[in-house]
């Protein structure tokens, strides 16, 4: 029996090489829309139900359209006032359903990276193969519609597989060679980016998000008050910029358009954004910028500590 996921070797957050950041930055700031599609009558899954209601779930896909239809402009708009370039975890259906959102996100320079193709079909009973041409087919998508290279990859509603890792690793490696830096956000299991394991060997990165401070878990599953979040946003920043100071941290902020973005919410979620973006030595940043700066920087120096870690040396 596996004692754990096996993604990734333990590493105590203390005595770590230290993470400096460009410009001397305490923490670098990632802001992560899911950009969605849900369908209305999603093919059958034997594990989960895509819909709390029998089909045709009316309320649960109008909440979801509002996000596309309105919310995915409102979130946009309020990033653009704070000068934050998102890293879009995107549902690739969306390049077909709603082109006009992808038009908006290449005018400011976005991020794509894969959250699968629909967020209606999960990952838990795929084969290897049926796995790999998902991966594949959102990969393509973000390069033909979107016009860039994947770097990162959520699974859909977060149904993670065992092998979901070393397939990113081999469609990417296949499709565009070892230059792409590659992350997942998948794992939540630290504050810093932490190298993971392949078994192709190819590098990959965990760029830290965080379920904690995920809007449909704050709102949907833990039942906080707009103004909650926002306090529990500027309370997670002041932490990570406080360890920040000593080796650089990383703070991710996921955000969904049917969620954070309805009107009653936005106010919270504006004045957050406008207490970190008040402060000095905050790398604004992407989830690929993120994970190529420590690819290039930080990477062979973390896995040799992690080895020395697991050797008992100190």
């Amino acid at each position: 029996m596996k004692a754990d996921p096996q993604f990734y070797d333990y590493w105590a957050y203390d005595n770590r090489p230290r993470i400096q950041r460009p410009n001397g930055a305490k923490v670098a700031l990632w802001v992560a829309p899911n950009f969605e599609f849900y369908e209305f009558d999603p093919p059958t899954n034997p594990q989960r139900t895509p819909w709390k209601r029998p089909n045709p779930d009316i309320a649960g896909y109008g909440i979801r359209d509002y996000g596309n239809r309105v919310g995915a402009q409102r979130q946009m708009e309020l990033l653009d006032k704070f000068g934050i370039r998102a890293s879009v975890s995107l549902s690739a259906a969306l390049c077909d359903h709603h082109p006009e959102i992808i038009s908006m996100c290449r005018e400011r320079d976005y991020e794509l990276f894969s959250h699968g193709v629909y967020n209606t079909r999960y990952n838990y009973t795929l084969t290897e193969q049926e796995e790999r041409q998902m991966l594949k087919d959102s990969i393509e998508a973000i390069l033909e519609k979107g016009g860039q290279t994947c770097s990162g990859y959520l699974a859909p509603a977060l149904s993670h597989s065992e092998h979901t890792l070393d397939l990113f690793a081999e469609v990417s490696t296949e499709m565009f060679g070892a230059e792409v830096p590659l992350y997942s956000c998948d794992l939540f299991h630290d504050d810093q980016p932490t190298p993971l394991k392949t078994r192709s060997g190819r590098k990959m990165v965990s760029v830290p998000y965080s379920l904690e401070l995920n809007d449909t878990i704050a709102y949907v599953v833990n039942k906080v008050e707009p103004r909650r979040y926002g306090q529990m946003i500027r309370d997670a920043f002041d932490v990570l910029y406080a360890e920040g100071a000593e080796s650089g941290t990383v703070m991710c902020i996921p955000t969904h358009n049917y969620q954070v973005s309805c009107p009653h919410r936005m106010a919270a979620f504006e004045e957050a954004l406008s207490y970190i973006t008040g402060h000095e030595d905050v790398w604004l940043a992407t989830g690929r910028e993120i994970a190529d700066h420590f690819l290039k920087n930080h990477y062979d120096e973390a896995q040799a500590s992690i080895e020395a870690g697991l050797a008992g040396e100190d």
